[in-house]
């Protein structure tokens, strides 16, 4: 990786966004530019999702979430999907102790019911020993879709007028946003795209409404303090006017 360059000094005249969202993209390609299989990307880009808990920490962004696995996903080779999931046990029973180092709260948000026993059993155990840290809160998406999430959502609510709980007329933006899986946190302030596209890929799309978007061509592997910087440094140059006018 690039040496780094950019001083704490620097840094700390930034503005750092309180929430960064990340759709890790390029895992696959870049490994078979190096004439590795797709599923060695994924083992490499699951070290420095690791990597960056710390440094996103360190940076002091307090909310910082992850795509590690759509809905659509699905889709892909059975192969590659079991080698997903067996790096999603791994990783996330590391976590257990990386968050408690670093004292980062873990959460992991999307639908949980395809998952196997064992895997949702490590989702609890990490969410359980992190929910006291104070720190950074991570933020991990797998099996979620953002149609999906509203879906859900939508349900929960219609089950609550459906009960008498609440009316038609009570149904506000922010019972909505309650009722999602990300309920409770912030909006993200600044959404990375890795790899070269550019588009959000179903990803936090009620949340997304007023993030600004950062696209680099940097597939996820290669990603690291340097490239994290450089989009915060973008997100420093933008107007965030919300719909008014300054």
């Amino acid at each position: 990786m690039e040496k780094e360059k950019f001083t704490d000094e620097y840094v700390a005249s930034l503005t750092i966004p309180e929430h960064v969202a990340v759709i890790m993209d390029g895992n696959g390609r870049w490994a078979q530019a190096k004439g590795e299989p797709r599923t060695y990307g994924h083992i490499v880009g699951s070290d420095v999702v690791e990597d960056m808990v710390e440094i996103a920490s360190n940076l002091g962004i307090k909310y910082f979430t992850v795509y590690a696995f759509s809905t659509e996903n699905w889709k892909r080779s059975e192969g590659e999907v079991s080698v997903l999931f067996s790096l999603f046990s791994e990783h996330l029973k590391k976590l257990q102790v990386k968050s408690a180092e670093n004292n980062v709260r873990c959460i992991i948000i999307g639908d949980k019911s395809r998952l196997d026993d064992d895997l949702n059993k490590t989702i609890d155990e990490l969410e359980t020993s992190s929910k006291n840290n104070t720190g950074m809160t991570f933020v991990i998406a797998i099996n979620y879709g953002g149609r999906d999430e509203i879906t859900r959502s939508v349900k929960k609510i219609a089950s609550e007028v459906q009960s008498g709980k609440i009316s038609p007329d009570e149904i506000t933006e922010d019972m909505i946003s309650d009722h999602l899986d990300t309920g409770g946190l912030p909006d993200p302030d600044l959404l990375i795209r890795t790899g070269g596209e550019q588009r959000i890929s179903n990803f936090l799309l009620w949340q997304c409404a007023y993030s600004e978007f950062y696209y680099c061509d940097t597939c996820w592997p290669d990603f690291d303090r340097n490239e994290l910087i450089k989009a915060i440094e973008k997100f420093n140059k933008r107007d965030r006017r919300f719909g008014g006018v300054k």
